[in-house]
């Protein structure tokens, strides 16, 4: 068997990484930004797959982008690519392709065990980039989004209006680290957050000295805010099963109303966005968006991301593990 210098390391939840792996995966984005980013080159001679079986404009083009300019090869897949959809189990999937690739990035919006299943093997990197529960890597471009704004993430005040969908989760669970944030949701009755993850955010929060709270309405919000997010109302691959949501959703739009009581906050949106649904245009368009500066912090993560997933050591060849000396297999 080979010998690594450390196991591979996945990245399918926040909760999986310690205080120290976010912080140090935040600053690699910032640093990779600024244009100081690691050892020049470090997925030389290794091989990732992008498997997206949901359509992406930022997150593909990112993760595709961040292994070629990391010197690594690049095998893409659809949809309907995969064994999997002929009955192949995830756990043989990941398997086989753990012979072949050294790191995998998924966005299914399906249940992240079937990144686990991938991840059950000790060759191949996992990184989610989309499942339905969670969506980590922008929660990582979020951060590293507001670092660089801010030149810190302690202590901001965050208010999240719209769906609790997967972005709002990895938001909560990631601002949840950090001391003295206040992150504030407002969510539509019916479209919270689940009660897990605001459980588990609200535990890190207790821990580190941040505060999440909820609110199903938009009446009595507090001022001085210095971010104010939104995400796209009907999330790619999803329907709502009540045919009157939109009523439900319309006092959720941020409008430009929202600055008089927070009038220095930028506005963040992980697009894609649907002018005058979820956002105004004069938000979205004007001065105090960095929703576009957000989308191209996605690209500086995803090298951070890749960096720190890379499988290395002495058992690596060109990207491959070496079989042990004299094992007689070809």
């Amino acid at each position: 068997m080979p010998v690594y210098e450390r196991p591979v390391r996945h990245l399918i939840s926040l909760e999986d990484l310690s205080d120290a792996d976010l912080r140090e995966l935040v600053d690699r984005g910032v640093r990779y930004a600024a244009g100081s980013g690691g050892a020049p080159r470090p997925l030389e001679g290794l091989v990732a797959g992008i498997y997206f079986t949901k359509t992406s404009t930022r997150t593909r083009t990112a993760f595709s982008t961040a292994v070629l300019r990391l010197g690594g090869g690049l095998v893409t897949y659809g949809p309907g690519d995969l064994q999997t959809n002929t009955g192949e189990t995830h756990e043989d999937t990941g398997r086989v392709l753990s012979r072949m690739l050294d790191l995998l990035v998924a966005r299914t919006a399906g249940d992240p065990e079937e990144m686990r299943m991938w991840a059950r093997q000790s060759r191949m990197a996992v990184v989610n980039a989309m499942s339905s529960e969670e969506h980590p890597t922008q929660a990582l471009a979020d951060l590293t989004t507001l670092t660089r704004r801010f030149g810190r993430v302690e202590g901001l005040r965050v208010l999240y209006v719209g769906e609790g969908n997967n972005t709002a989760a990895a938001l909560a669970l990631a601002l949840s680290r950090y001391p003295d944030v206040q992150l504030e949701l407002r969510t539509p009755p019916g479209y919270g957050l689940s009660a897990r993850i605001m459980e588990a955010a609200r535990r890190r929060a207790a821990r580190s000295g941040a505060a999440v709270t909820e609110r199903h309405d938009m009446d009595a919000l507090p001022p001085g805010f210095d971010v104010i997010y939104t995400t796209r109302w009907q999330t790619t691959g999803t329907s709502k099963p009540d045919p009157r949501w939109r009523e439900t959703f319309a006092p959720f739009q941020v409008r430009q109303d929202l600055w008089q009581a927070s009038p220095e906050a930028v506005f963040m949106h992980d697009l894609p966005a649907h002018r005058g649904e979820e956002v105004t245009a004069d938000v979205l368009d004007g001065p105090m968006s960095i929703a576009f500066d957000q989308a191209e912090s996605k690209a500086h993560s995803a090298m951070a991301v890749l960096e720190w997933c890379r499988p290395d050591g002495p058992g690596h060849a060109g990207g491959r593990p070496l079989l042990a000396a004299g094992s007689g297999r070809t």
